[in-house]
């Protein structure tokens, strides 16, 4: 390794969401964990995943939903801080608490280290109008969205709407307390529309999307990390090979895949809207027009981030830590061709993408590495966790995703 990485310094993996099986957590613990730093997360239990690494000093037990009071949940943090006993980097693994942090940064300076933001950016950024809006604003190709606002509103959008369309929860916040979907959902005619947006409620906290067809389109990723200057001192493209559900979820297999004019544009982006920290970006490139339109913008370290670290060993997580002590972030090129693989959903994800229309013409042919989300020769029982809490709740829970992602779709 090229750098060291300042020991004396902890991080702090956050999350507020009940999610126990949550790959990313793992993959930060051990990323910063191999370097020596001192690693701390939150955890539902003793018993998840990121609690079993070798890796980790302590777990802090703390069970969260995302829907409590936010001073509520500064307090906890506060406390937590208190017992490291010194100022530890947050590592934020969902909206809930990149949003929270950046909030409160007035109540957490000094206690914590992390990147200085607008407070208001984040949750802009993880509200999918708010994020829309930005795209206007600043001219980033994303797919045409409507906001209804009431049952009215989603019975004229239907008559005049091209189906199939897609909907998702219009603020992250929202899908935990009263979620209108679970998850991206595709529509695909009217009366489908219609049957579930009956159960929306006066104000449906939706937003409804342009269907960009799946035979014309690739899915592409974008991680990086900016300094307080908005420049990026780590960025990464790649290409999702499979998710899951499928085409809307989690990724379940991706490569790392230079991509010079996405790299650009989200530079771009970022510098424009003084973005500062780690992102997760996902954009559809749509082969009909050839532009890559931004779907998703994750204000934080996104699950897969993994699959790109550079060839100096720097991925977003070791940037941000080096950034925040104070320690120069070597640059290199980041592992063209390196593949990524999330073991328990990846199998489910194959098959239902045999018959998809899906491709990816930019992923290469083999992979020039693989990383597994779950299992490390030198940190095995994380995956052995994983495997002992996934068969049962985890086949459940992959059933249910499903069922929900097709039944916009059953009415045809």
């Amino acid at each position: 390794m090229p750098f060291e990485a300042d020991r004396e310094v902890p991080a702090l993996i956050v999350k507020f969401g009940d999610y126990p099986l949550h790959h990313g957590g793992v993959g930060a613990i051990r990323s910063l964990g191999r370097l020596g730093v001192p690693m701390y997360a939150i955890t539902e239990d003793r018993y998840t995943p990121a609690a079993a690494s070798r890796y980790l000093t302590r777990a802090f037990v703390w069970p969260t939903t995302g829907t409590e009071d936010p001073g509520r949940l500064i307090e906890g943090l506060i406390r937590i801080g208190r017992r490291i006993g010194r100022p530890a980097v947050l590592v934020p693994t969902d909206e809930e608490a990149a949003v929270l942090i950046a909030e409160h940064q007035s109540d957490l300076f000094g206690r914590f280290l992390f990147p200085r933001v607008e407070p208001g950016l984040p949750r802009r950024l993880a509200s999918k109008q708010g994020l829309h809006e930005l795209c206007v604003e600043h001219g980033i190709a994303s797919p045409e969205a409507a906001f209804p606002q009431s049952y009215d509103d989603i019975v004229d959008f239907a008559e005049k709407a091209c189906f199939p369309v897609v909907a998702k929860n219009r603020e992250a916040f929202v899908r935990r307390r009263r979620p209108a979907v679970n998850g991206t959902t595709r529509i695909a005619t009217r009366e489908g529309l219609l049957a579930l947006a009956r159960d929306w409620g006066e104000r449906p906290g939706v937003i409804l999307q342009e269907y960009l067809p799946r035979e014309d389109a690739e899915d592409w990723i974008v991680h990086a990390y900016f300094d307080r200057d908005s420049t990026p001192l780590a960025l990464f493209t790649g290409v999702k090979v499979r998710s899951w559900p499928p085409h809307a979820g989690m990724t379940a297999n991706a490569y790392v895949v230079d991509n010079p004019e996405l790299a650009d544009l989200a530079a771009r982006f970022i510098k424009q809207i003084g973005y500062t920290g780690i992102i997760d970006l996902d954009l559809r490139f749509d082969r009909r027009d050839g532009q890559y339109k931004l779907l998703d913008f994750n204000p934080r370290m996104g699950a897969q981030f993994r699959l790109f670290e550079s060839e100096s060993g720097v991925d977003v997580v070791r940037a941000l830590h080096l950034d925040l002590t104070g320690r120069a972030v070597p640059e290199g090129e980041q592992r063209a061709g390196h593949r990524y693989v999330v073991e328990n959903i990846d199998l489910p994800a194959l098959l239902a993408y045999r018959r998809s229309g899906y491709t990816t013409p930019h992923a290469p042919k083999r992979p020039s590495g693989t990383e597994l989300a779950w299992f490390a020769g030198d940190d095995p029982l994380p995956f052995l966790t994983m495997l002992g809490r996934f068969v049962r709740p985890g086949a459940k829970h992959l059933h249910q995703l499903w069922r929900a992602n097709r039944r916009g779709s059953a009415t045809s």
